[in-house]
């Protein structure tokens, strides 16, 4: 049965969950949402298992109808959040009647938008996912105007058990991210320089990562050597630097292989933090504790 109907699906919507893992050997990711942390926290507010599936959006713009009674939660960055035009909390347990609408307005800060389902978005999984993998082109296509989402069983699902969840604003200014150095801080004159100055997210962003740029006359990421790097696998969060000596760092969509050398990889707990970045936003990494 048909529960929401996309009206507008605004910037790159797509089903996510929290991935595929255990497909390395034959070449696949995990892909899965880029900020997880958010996909979570939406799916426990309707009393989903956090790994359900739901949407991810950029930046807002989506338009949804109800075509039956549904149970949402909307988290991530701070898109104004109306249903019928009556503006909602953020983080918040939003009870919708058939017919109405809930609408995402253009986000003030972050990047991505979650949406969940009392129930999880139910299409077919592929490889035991439901998730858009965008580089690989793996599972249900991104959506457009008049798709039809159904939603799973909710008979063993808890109800919720709070109506608004005390979460902090996205932020807008400087972020810090942990990093770990290696494995190929070998490669470069002076590794630590990554923890100097500041770097700026450029537009040449997506699910695969982030590319960013020095701000300032901060140090280089200078290479000690010319020579080719095998083809090594490479994690989420894994800094890759370019010839250029520009760090891209990995995403959710990320290739599990590479051969560029890999100058350090942020900590899990904060790749969520670089889901969120938007162009021109800073950053400064600081050495991680092992």
């Amino acid at each position: 049965m048909t529960a929401v109907r996309i009206l507008d699906a605004g910037l790159l919507s797509t089903i996510q969950d929290l991935g595929r893992p255990g497909w390395f050997s034959i070449g696949v990711g995990v892909s899965g949402a880029a900020d997880r942390g958010s996909l979570k926290l939406a799916n426990r507010l309707v009393g989903n298992p956090e790994d359900a599936a739901g949407i991810e959006t950029l930046l807002g713009g989506l338009e949804l109808v109800a075509e039956a009674p549904v149970l949402l939660a909307v988290t991530g960055a701070d898109a104004p959040i109306t249903v019928d035009g009556v503006a909602q909390a953020r983080a918040s347990v939003l009870a919708l009647s058939t017919g109405q609408r809930l609408k995402l307005g253009m986000a003030t800060a972050g990047l991505r938008v979650y949406v969940a389902v009392r129930g999880g978005i139910a299409v077919d999984p592929v490889l035991g996912s439901r998730s858009r993998d965008t580089l690989a082109g793996l599972g249900p296509e991104p959506l457009a105007e008049g798709a039809q989402l159904s939603i799973g069983p909710t008979e063993n699902c808890p109800w919720p058990n709070v109506e608004v969840a005390p979460v902090p604003p996205m932020d807008s200014g400087l972020v810090i991210v942990r990093v770990l150095l290696g494995p190929r801080d070998d490669w470069f004159t002076d590794p630590r320089s990554l923890f100097t100055g500041r770097w700026q997210m450029t537009d040449r962003a997506d699910r695969v990562g982030v590319r960013l740029a020095r701000v300032g006359d901060g140090a280089p990421l200078t290479r000690i050597n010319d020579k080719e790097l095998p083809t090594e696998g490479v994690p989420l969060g894994a800094i890759q630097v370019q010839p250029s000596g520009e760090p891209v760092v990995f995403l959710a969509d990320h290739p599990i292989t590479g051969g560029y050398p890999v100058v350090g990889t942020v900590v899990a707990a904060d790749v969520d933090l670089l889901a969120q970045l938007r162009p021109g936003q800073q950053l400064r990494f600081r050495a991680a504790t092992s």
